[in-house]
C-alpha cells in the first residue's frame, strides 16, 4: 500500500524551533513527529511512501531514508497552495491504486490495520470544540453526506482530522485536478475537503472512522501536551548517576544525567547533558546541555545550552542562556 504524507509546511507557530528544522521533525516522546506517523503506517502494511516536501525538505528526506527501509518518492511543493494541490502533484506515483493520506504534523492514535476494513473510502473524524478551524462533516445513515472547510456558521463539530483512505485513488486525483483547473479555492488554498465534497456529489460513499487520540503538534503548548500523553504509554523510570527519574520520561541511552531530578513528562534526546538540575514537563532536543537549572514546561532546541535558575523557556537550536 502507498501512503502520501504532506510535510511541506513551515510551522510558523513553532518558531524559533522551525527556523532550523521542519515541524515534522520536532521531537516528541523520543522520536520525531514524523517517526510516530510512519511507524503507524508500517504497522498498517504500507510499503511505499510519497512524502510531499517543501520547507527544509532535505532534512525530511535525510531522516526518512536513513530510518526506514521503504520505497520512497519525494515530491516538492514549491509554494503552499493547499493540501489538494499538494496531493495532485503525486499522481504519477499513485497508479490509481489503494492509498492512504495522513498529514505529517499531527499524531493519530488509531488501529491503522482496521481502517481498510471499515470501508472502501474512509475519513478519520473527531469531535472538536472549535469547528471553525477544521473541515467539518455531516453524517447521515452512517455515511458522510457533506463536508465544509472551516465553516463560518455552525453545521456540527465532527472534524476531518487528517487521515484519508481510498481503495482506489483515481476519483480523488480527478477531483483535485478539477479544483485546480477551475481555480476553486477556500481561504485562498486548494482544500482537500473541497475535493472530497466533489467525490461525495459524484456518489462516493465515505465512511467516518472515529479517532479517539488525535494530537496536535502545531504550537509549543500542544507539543508538550502530546509529549505528556505519549510518555504515559511508553515512558521509562529509574535512577542514573545519583539522579532520580520520575516517570514517565524518555531518556536516550546516549545522554548523560548527573545529580539531577528528571520528570515527570520529560523527553531527553541523544547527546543531551544534564547536571545538577531539576527538569519537569519539558522536551530537550539533541545535544542540548543544562546545568544548575530548574526547568518546567519548556522546549530546548538542539545543541542549546542553559545554565542558571528556575525558568520556563522556549529555546531554539544552538542558543545559549546563562543566568548568574
Amino acid at each position: 500500500m502507498k501512503a502520501v504524507i504532506p510535510v511541506a509546511g513551515i510551522g510558523k507557530r513553532l518558531r524559533p524551533h522551525t527556523f532550523t528544522i521542519p515541524k515534522a521533525l520536532l521531537n516528541v516522546a523520543g522520536k520525531p513527529i514524523l517517526g510516530h506517523i510512519v511507524d503507524g503506517l508500517v504497522e498498517m502494511g504500507v510499503d511505499e511512501l510519497v512524502p510531499i516536501i517543501g520547507y527544509k525538505g532535505d532534512l525530511i528526506k535525510q531522516y526518512l531514508t536513513s530510518s526506514y527501509d521503504l520505497d520512497m518518492h519525494f515530491v516538492v511543493q514549491e509554494e503552499p497552495m493547499g493540501i489538494a494541490h499538494a496531493v495532485s502533484l503525486t499522481r504519477e506515483f499513485a497508479d490509481d491504486s489503494e492509498l492512504i493520506i495522513i498529514l505529517g504534523d499531527t499524531i493519530i492514535d488509531a488501529e491503522f490495520t482496521e481502517i481498510p476494513r471499515t470501508g472502501d473510502y474512509v475519513l478519520g473524524v473527531k469531535e472538536v470544540s472549535d469547528p471553525s478551524r477544521f473541515g467539518i462533516c455531516m453524517v447521515k445513515d452512517g455515511r458522510i453526506a457533506r463536508i465544509v472547510e472551516k465553516p463560518d456558521k455552525w453545521i456540527g463539530n465532527l472534524a476531518v482530522v487528517g487521515l484519508y483512505y481510498f481503495k482506489n485513488s483515481s476519483l480523488l486525483y480527478e477531483a483535485c485536478e478539477e479544483l485546480i483547473a477551475k481555480g476553486i479555492t477556500t481561504k485562498g488554498e486548494y482544500q482537500i475537503t473541497d475535493a472530497l465534497q466533489i467525490m461525495i456529489e459524484r456518489g462516493v460513499n465515505f465512511v467516518p472512522y472515529n479517532i479517539e487520540g488525535w494530537y496536535d503538534c502545531g504550537k509549543v503548548e500542544t507539543l508538550l501536551e502530546t509529549n505528556r500523553i505519549l510518555l504515559q504509554r511508553s515512558g521509562s523510570e529509574g535512577a542514573r548517576n545519583g539522579s532520580i527519574i520520575i516517570p514517565p520520561c524518555y531518556i536516550d541511552e546516549g545522554s548523560k544525567v548527573e545529580n539531577s531530578i528528571i520528570g515527570p513528562f520529560v523527553t531527553v534526546a541523544e547527546g543531551c547533558e544534564i547536571r545538577n538540575s531539576i527538569i519537569e514537563d519539558s522536551i530537550l532536543n539533541e545535544g542540548s546541555k543544562l546545568e544548575n537549572v530548574i526547568l518546567e514546561k519548556s522546549v530546548v532546541g538542539a545543541f542549546a545550552e542553559v545554565t542558571g535558575r528556575r525558568s520556563s523557556f522556549n529555546v531554539s537550536d544552538y542558543s545559549q542562556i546563562d543566568y548568574q
